[in-house]
């Protein structure tokens, strides 16, 4: 799985809406409001190398609304679990 993290900037006016819209394109799991540069962050999510420009620049980058993007390729996936488990001596609790 190829995972992708997109800031979006958008027309203020239209957050909420360029927001759903985009949480609706196939390949996108999840969409984020946030504080600081960006107005929302999208996570991506592909089998495929090429399904990132077609998830990314053929769709996202023409949602009414997107006037930006700023895309992140994600080398490895860390996660809470995957800690714990690193961290673990195998006492349980």
């Amino acid at each position: 799985m190829i995972t992708a993290i997109v800031l979006i900037t958008a027309d203020v006016d239209r957050i909420p809406e360029v927001a759903q819209e985009i949480a609706e394109l196939e390949g996108v799991t999840e969409v984020y409001s946030v504080a600081g540069d960006a107005d929302l962050v999208a996570m991506v999510r592909v089998r495929r190398h090429e399904a990132l420009a077609d998830v990314i620049a053929d769709r996202l980058n023409k949602v009414e609304g997107v006037t930006g993007t700023n895309t992140h390729i994600a080398f490895r996936t860390y996660s809470s679990h995957d800690l714990e488990s690193a961290f673990s001596l195998g006492i349980e609790d």
